[in-house]
C-alpha cells in the first residue's frame, strides 16, 4: 500500500497547473518495464482510448526490492534509513492493490489484497498470492541462465515481465477485472514520496514499540517522515489482528497522505512539486504504455474525498493451506461481484414480489440458518445469505453441500410441517420443504441450487464459473471483517491499532 502514494502523488502532480512543467520532465524520466498488457495490445483500456467495462483499472505493486525504480542498488545509508538490511534474493510483492476509476474519472477505489489470500494458478498450483510474483520470476530466471543468458539488465527485464505477467493473470482471475496499466515502486519510494509532501499525520489508538519493523510511536496523533512512515505501514507483528491491522493502518494512512498530496499547499508548491517529480523519478515503474499525461487529464477533477481505500471480502483469515500455512480464503464470485460494485454500485430496486422477498416474519426469529451451495454458480449461496441478513435473518454459516446430497434447491427442517421453515420458503419465492429428522431443534438449512430463481439470486452478468475452494477456511468461516471503508477526505486521520 505504501506504492500507492507513488502513483497519487505522481497523478497530483499531473492534474496540477503549475506542476505541468515539472510533469513534462517526469513522464520523460519514469522507469519503463517491458510490460505491454493485453488491453493495449488490443486497442483497448487506457488513457484517453474507450473504456470497455466502465473503468479503468490499475494494478499497484509494493515490493522489498532494494534497488530503485532505475536498477540502482540502495546504498548502505539508505538502507539503514529504511531499516530494510539486505534481502534474501526472493521478491515479494507483500502490498497488492487494484485501483478501480470509473472512465468519467469522478472518484477512484483502492482496493487491497490481503499478502495471504490463497489463490490457484494454473503453473504452480495453490499458494499465496504475494508468491505469484516470485515464483515466476524465478523460474524464468533459471530458464534464462540455463539457456547461457548472462547476468544484466537484460535477463533483469525479462524476469520482471515474468513476474509481472504472472501476478496480472492472479489478480485477474480472483477479481474478474482486467488489469489496463502496472505501476511498482520499492521501499525507497515511499519513504521519498513522505518526505517530499513535508510529512503526513496518523493516529494511533495505542502506543506501540515493535523492533523487527522499527515502529516505536506514542499513541494520539502525530507527522511521521518518510522513514517513520515505512515502520508504521510495515509492521504486522504485535498488532491485534495481525496482516489485516496492518491494512487498515496502510488505508489510514493512505488517506492522509492523499489528502496532504492534493491539498492547496502541495500543488501550489514549487519546491514541493520539484520534490515529488524527483522522488517518483527513483521510485516508479510502470507498463510501457501507459499514457500519463492523458490519465491525468482525465482525473483532473479529483478530489481527496474522491478516493476511497476499502479491502475484497474474505471468507476465513484463520484458514490453512496445503501446507499447512496460515492463509486467508475468499469467495472467487463475492470478489467479482464486489469489485463490479466499486464501479457499477447497485441501483435500488423498487420492493415487488418479484424482486424482493416478503417481509419475513416472527417465525424465523431464535433460528439458525445455514445456507448450503448444491450448485456449479459460484457466489450464489453468499448472495442469497446476504440478501437473508439485510431481512434480520440469522444466517450462521455459508458452506458447501455434500456432493450429490441434493439436485434441487430447498429448505430443510426437523419436521417439513416446521411454521419457520415454511415462512422461509415462502420468503423465498415457494421454495420446497423437506423433512431431515437429524436437524437439531431451531436450526434450518437452506439448500441453494443452479434452479434458484428467487431473491438474492445471482443475475447472469454476475454469474461466475464455478471454482472449487481453494485452502481450508478456519473457524471465522463467514464471519471474518477485514477492514472498513476509508476515504480520502475528512478533518483528520482516522485513528487505528
Amino acid at each position: 500500500m505504501k506504492w500507492v502514494l507513488a502513483f497519487l502523488s505522481a497523478a497530483a502532480i499531473l492534474v496540477s497547473g503549475v506542476g505541468y512543467a515539472t510533469v513534462g520532465r517526469l513522464s520523460n524520466q519514469l522507469s519503463a518495464s517491458e510490460l505491454e498488457l493485453q488491453s493495449q495490445r488490443h486497442g483497448g483500456k487506457g488513457g484517453n482510448e474507450a473504456v470497455l467495462d466502465g473503468a479503468v483499472d490499475i494494478l499497484l505493486v509494493g515490493s522489498d526490492s532494494r534497488t530503485d525504480a532505475q536498477g540502482n542498488p540502495l546504498s548502505e545509508e539508505e538502507l539503514a534509513r529504511l531499516n530494510a538490511g539486505i534481502a534474501d534474493g526472493e521478491i515479494n510483492t507483500d502490498t497488492i492493490m487494484v485501483v478501480r476509476i470509473p472512465e468519467d474519472g469522478s472518484r477512484a477505489t483502492a482496493v487491497s489484497i490481503p499478502r495471504d489470500t490463497y489463490v490457484h494458478t494454473d503453473d504452480y498450483g495453490n499458494l499465496k498470492i504475494n508468491g505469484v510474483y516470485g515464483a515466476h520470476a524465478l523460474e524464468k530466471r533459471e530458464e534464462l541462465t540455463e539457456s547461457g543468458m548472462s547476468e544484466g539488465k537484460a535477463l533483469e527485464q525479462q524476469v520482471a515481465r515474468a513476474g509481472q505477467e504472472g501476478l496480472i493473470e492472479a489478480v485477474a482471475d480472483l477479481t474478474g477485472v482486467e488489469v489496463d496499466h502496472y505501476a511498482q515502486v520499492g521501499l525507497l519510494g515511499f519513504a521519498l514520496l513522505t518526505d517530499a509532501v513535508g510529512g503526513v499525520e496518523v493516529c494511533l489508538n495505542e502506543a506501540v514499540q515493535e523492533p523487527l519493523s522499527g515502529a516505536d510511536f506514542p499513541a494520539g496523533v502525530q507527522t511521521l517522515s518518510g522513514a517513520q512512515a515505512l515502520s508504521f505501514v510495515r509492521q504486522r507483528h504485535d498488532l491485534p489482528r495481525g496482516d489485516l491491522d496492518r491494512i487498515v493502518r496502510q488505508q489510514s494512512y493512505m488517506a492522509s497522505l492523499v489528502q496532504k498530496t492534493l491539498s492547496a499547499g502541495t500543488l501550489t508548491n514549487p519546491a514541493r512539486l520539484r520534490d515529488l517529480a524527483n522522488a517518483a523519478e527513483r521510485s516508479l515503474t510502470l507498463d510501457q504504455g501507459w499514457d500519463i499525461m492523458g490519465f491525468a487529464q482525465q482525473m483532473s477533477g479529483l478530489a481527496g474525498g474522491d478516493v476511497t481505500f476499502t479491502t475484497i471480502p474474505v471468507t476465513s483469515v484463520n484458514g490453512v493451506g496445503d501446507l499447512g500455512e496460515s492463509i486467508v480464503t475468499v469467495d472467487v464470485g463475492q470478489v467479482h461481484r464486489f469489485m463490479d460494485e466499486q464501479v457499477n454500485p447497485p441501483e435500488e430496486q423498487e420492493t415487488t414480489p418479484q424482486t424482493t422477498a416478503p417481509a419475513i416474519g416472527t417465525q424465523l426469529q431464535g433460528h439458525d440458518v445455514y445456507v448450503l451451495n448444491a450448485g456449479t454458480i459460484s457466489g450464489q449461496a453468499s448472495a442469497v445469505a446476504d440478501h437473508l441478513r439485510t431481512a434480520n435473518v440469522n444466517v450462521v454459516d455459508v458452506s458447501n453441500a455434500m456432493e450429490g446430497l441434493y439436485s434441487f434447491s430447498q429448505v430443510v427442517a426437523a419436521d417439513e410441517n416446521d411454521s419457520a421453515a415454511r415462512e422461509l420458503a415462502r420468503a423465498l419465492g415457494g421454495l420446497p420443504v423437506s423433512a431431515n429428522p437429524n436437524l437439531e431443534p431451531g436450526s434450518i438449512a437452506l439448500v441453494i441450487a443452479d434452479d434458484y430463481t428467487g431473491p438474492g439470486a445471482l443475475d447472469a452478468d454476475n454469474q461466475v464459473e464455478f471454482q472449487e475452494p481453494v485452502g481450508t477456511p478456519g473457524a471465522d468461516f463467514g464471519e471474518a471483517e477485514v477492514a472498513p471503508e476509508i476515504t480520502a477526505g475528512g478533518s483528520g486521520p482516522r485513528c487505528v491499532n
